[in-house]
């Protein structure tokens, strides 16, 4: 049998709604651009992405999270450089009014929507903020923005952290978020959207530590992503240089993944300096320094490394690299497959009674195995289309409940990815997934 990758995001963007994982926000009304709904299968797998994330970074002893909230102090947002630095570059079409990003077009060649030639206005900056009111009073008091990053959250809370969990440097600060970002040209489905969520750590240390420490985090991201699946021939390393280092870095590297569109960023692992506490404390006018028992009481502003992954990025790469078309030549034995490493697939097992006559032991089935795994319950059609919807969803098991199974008390299961099948106990159906679903 031959297979193929994915070869476009329309095919990815089509199984997303056919199958319930990710749908267009407001469709009803005609959608809302670059905004999406996660359906019942895609909340289950990123839930499962961000609980695998939050016990990757925070099931050790140096790493605690937080829960900031999305609204803060607007001075938040002068002091970390947002309110005055947090823009694109940003042209129209004079002739057709598309919006695009100067650094991302040629603006000597023609409109990409239109045709158009020598039709563009002159680049002006854009803020990427979104803003909004607190209270009942529009005027500039009321001005407060919604976070175009988690970050900031963490970093106002260092020292309150630090003291209340009586942590020594080097310690980290995770936690998950929505973040909001005024996009000029969002697209490629979930990659570049307006809001988004984001799993974020800051890895506090002493100053002169932070390129050992980087070093490390870089490994320990790396195989986080192959751990969940990723092949490692569709990832790779993209340092910053020159330009593309941010103002408050010494260093910085992504975790790119090759999507349909080609290989774009995924995860980011920067060395912040002491930057952002540095400016917390000056427009503050709180000490935000660390005072190191274990150097002769020396106080610091600590230095962080941070590592930032998209969650819908990272969902999305998923999904991508899970997607196989096989077939064997005849047409009517292709089918379209979402190999999912089984600890993330939405749906761990589905149970399938072969007629409606079995419906008893097959929902007695149901039960036992849904206190132990997500599963679902399938009737409808013949057994090799409920096979083929299973396989769409990435669904590792089925079991199969036939009338033999009145008779020998078993069921049959059905491996996704080898569609090899085998005949267990009814009362070994727990310990069997156990052992295959073993995260």
């Amino acid at each position: 049998m031959s297979e193929s990758n994915l070869k476009s995001m329309s095919d990815l963007v089509s199984l997303s709604k056919r199958r319930g994982f990710i749908f267009q926000s407001s469709e009803v009304y005609g959608g809302l651009q670059s905004c999406w709904d996660y359906g019942p299968l895609g909340v289950e797998l990123k839930n499962n992405l961000k609980e695998r994330w939050w016990k990757a970074m925070t099931f050790r002893d140096d790493v605690v999270g937080v829960d900031a909230s999305i609204f803060m102090h607007p001075t938040v947002w002068k002091a970390s450089g947002h309110v005055d630095g947090f823009n694109d570059p940003m042209i129209d079409c004079k002739n057709c009014k598309e919006r695009y990003r100067e650094d991302k077009i040629d603006p000597s060649q023609p409109c990409q929507k239109c045709g158009a030639k020598d039709s563009f206005t002159e680049a002006r900056d854009f803020n990427l903020m979104f803003n909004t009111q607190m209270g009942p009073v529009e005027d500039d008091k009321s001005k407060v923005y919604l976070r175009p990053e988690t970050a900031q959250g963490i970093f106002v809370n260092f020292l309150n952290v630090q003291t209340t969990m009586r942590k020594k440097l080097p310690f980290g600060i995770a936690q998950i978020g929505k973040a909001f970002r005024n996009e000029i040209s969002p697209g490629n489905f979930i990659f570049r959207t307006r809001e988004f969520e984001q799993m974020e750590m800051q890895y506090f240390l002493k100053p002169g530590t932070q390129k050992e420490a980087m070093e490390q985090w870089k490994e320990i991201r790396w195989n986080w992503h192959l751990e969940n699946g990723l092949r490692p021939d569709k990832l790779r390393w993209h340092p910053h240089e020159g330009n593309e280092l941010a103002h408050y870095a010494d260093a910085a590297t992504d975790i790119e993944y090759e999507f349909p569109h080609g290989f774009d960023e995924m995860e980011g692992i920067h060395s912040r300096t002491d930057f952002d506490l540095k400016q917390h404390q000056e427009f503050s006018g709180k000490k935000l320094e660390y005072l190191d028992t274990q150097d002769n009481n020396k106080k610091y502003i600590p230095y962080v490394v941070e590592t930032s992954v998209g969650c819908d990025r990272c969902l999305l790469a998923l999904m991508s690299d899970a997607y196989r078309l096989e077939f064997e030549g005849d047409k009517e034995k292709e089918r379209t497959v979402l190999k999912f490493d089984p600890k993330l697939a939405p749906i761990k097992v589905a149970v399938l009674p072969l007629m409606k006559k079995l419906e008893e032991p097959a929902k007695k089935l149901f039960a036992e195995v849904q206190k132990h795994y997500r599963a679902e319950y399938d009737l409808a059609g013949s057994i090799g289309k409920r096979y083929r919807r299973q396989d769409e969803i990435g669904t590792p098991f089925c079991l199969t409940v036939d009338f033999d199974t009145l008779e020998d008390q078993a069921v049959t299961v059905r491996d996704r990815d080898s569609m090899s099948q085998e005949r267990i106990s009814l009362d070994n159906v727990v310990n069997y997934l156990n052992d295959k679903l073993k995260f």
